[in-house]
Parts: C-alpha cells; sequence; structure tokens
C-alpha cells in the first residue's frame, strides 16, 4: 500500500463559521482573517495505492460552476487533482474507486465534470462509493443544509450506474487495510477512512476536524448540523487517537497535512505536525 497526498487548491470561508461561538480573538491567532473575514482552507484530498485498487477519497470542488458560485469561495492555488495526479504518473482515468466522505460541494464537487450541457462523472472507470444513509440526507436536504448538497454534483453519479453503498456500521471494512467510521454531528453518516499504513493507523478526518486549529473540544463550525453531537464525537476519536497513537490526516488545514496528538493540562492538544511523504 502506498499513500498520496491529492491538493487541489485553496478557498475561502467565513472564520466566524469556521469557529462557531468561539471569538473571533482566539480563533485569528492560528487561522488569520482577511479583510473580509474570510480565513483559507486547504482542500485535500488522499490517494491510496492498495493492490490493484487507485481509491481516491473526496476531491474537492471541482471546476463546473459558474463564475457567481466561485466568487463566493476566493478559489485561489495553483493545484488541481489533474495537476497532483500526473506529478504522481496517474491520470484520472486510472482511479478506480472514488470514496466520498460526505457528499458537501468542497468534498464531492470535483466528482462530476460538465461535457458541453451534460454532466459526467469525472472519473469514468471509477465507482462512486458512499452510504445510503447519507445519500438519503443528502438528496432529501432540510433547509438549512441544502446549499451545500448541490444536485448537479450528486445525481449525475447515481445516474451514471457507477454509484455503490457501502452499509453504515461504523467499523465496516471497505478493504484489509481500509476501514470505516461513522459520525453524525457535521451530517448525518459522514465517513471517515481509518487506514493502516506502515504499521499505524491513519485517520482521515475530513470536517470532524477541519484544522489544528480546531482542535479544542468547544471549537466546533457553525456549518454542523448538530453540535453537541460534533463535540462527543470530537472528544470520543481524539481520546481514541491519543490512546492509539493514530496519525490524523486533515483535509481543511491550510498549512499542516498531518498530526499526532498528546494530553496536556489544557486539554489534547497536538504533539507532532508533518507532511504525509514524511512518514
Amino acid at each position: 500500500m502506498k499513500l498520496h497526498t491529492i491538493d487541489t487548491g485553496f478557498f475561502k470561508l467565513d472564520g466566524g463559521a469556521m469557529f462557531g461561538v468561539v471569538p473571533k480573538t482566539i480563533w485569528n491567532k492560528t487561522n488569520p482573517a482577511d479583510e473580509n473575514n474570510m480565513c483559507t482552507w486547504a482542500m485535500r484530498c488522499l490517494l491510496v495505492e492498495d493492490g490493484n485498487r487507485l481509491i481516491l477519497i473526496d476531491t474537492g470542488i471541482g471546476n463546473k460552476q459558474d463564475e457567481k458560485f466561485f466568487s463566493y469561495y476566493y478559489l485561489h492555488g495553483d493545484a488541481t487533482i489533474d495537476k497532483s495526479l500526473a506529478a504522481l504518473g496517474f491520470h484520472r482515468d486510472d482511479i478506480t474507486d472514488v470514496f466520498l466522505t460526505h457528499l458537501h460541494f468542497d468534498h464531492v464537487g470535483g466528482a462530476v465534470s460538465r461535457e458541453g450541457d451534460k454532466l459526467i462523472p469525472a472519473f469514468k472507470n471509477a465507482v462512486y462509493w458512499s452510504n445510503p444513509q447519507h445519500w438519503d440526507w443528502a438528496i432529501n436536504p432540510n433547509d438549512r443544509e441544502k446549499a451545500s448538497f448541490l444536485k448537479e454534483n450528486i445525481l449525475p453519479i447515481q445516474q451514471s450506474g457507477q454509484l455503490k453503498f457501502i452499509e453504515a456500521t461504523d467499523g465496516v471494512k471497505f478493504t484489509d487495510n481500509f476501514h470505516v467510521r461513522f459520525v453524525y454531528g457535521h451530517t448525518d453518516a459522514m465517513m471517515l477512512p481509518l487506514i493502516n499504513y506502515k504499521d499505524k493507523n491513519i485517520l482521515y478526518m475530513a470536517d470532524l476536524l477541519p484544522s489544528v486549529g480546531h482542535l479544542p473540544l468547544p471549537y466546533v463550525m457553525a456549518y454542523d448540523m448538530f453540535p453537541l453531537k460534533t463535540l462527543s464525537e470530537k472528544k470520543l476519536f481524539l481520546t481514541e487517537a491519543v490512546e492509539k497513537e493514530y496519525i490524523l490526516y486533515l483535509e481543511h488545514d491550510p498549512i499542516n497535512e498531518c498530526c499526532t496528538l498528546q494530553q496536556t493540562e489544557k486539554g489534547i492538544r497536538v504533539k507532532d505536525v508533518f507532511k504525509l511523504n514524511e512518514f
């Protein structure tokens, strides 16, 4: 097995929304905002070489939306999925599996491409993986969350016949070295890959822990549907990560790819930060 970081560029979101009830005077020290109160975030995906499978975890925001849409999110940086794959000697047609942690636009947008007037899967040879509980939640969204579930990112996957579901059971096996953990605070039935790699467990945090700056337990996003659930899930997973010495892979942290944790007098905090290829 081999793991590779796939950078897809940066975008911006409101700092207050990203840190919920935490005052700006505190979070601005770790994630400084611009003059519009917007903070920069990565859209860092993960490529897993596992036997004859080439698995891409999440896809970033993509490029098919219109100018008005992108004006809200200030996309920047030179990285794209295609550039990142090419740097590793791969092409998007080599991808056998696209594993979607959840179906918010900054995680699934790159899964679908526009060809003229048609919307088609961007990875034509891949199986797309979600789970039935989250899929139903996304295609029948609540009023608060529906702006994050864009039909053009989701329905073409199902219409293509390339969609398959994983059983929504915590710890279910995806491959021999890749199991799936489930969390329900950010959105219903979000999937966190837990990958055994070089005798360590790497937990892909998706939106349970967007960045190192979100480690203190009360630092919960206003985007989360069930913040008290997120709070309990964070406590559970961060405690488990300390006890079992997990490496956390951070999808949205603009600087830090991976970290390990330690227990301190102030609670669970960062022990070490490093890039995936340094491990």
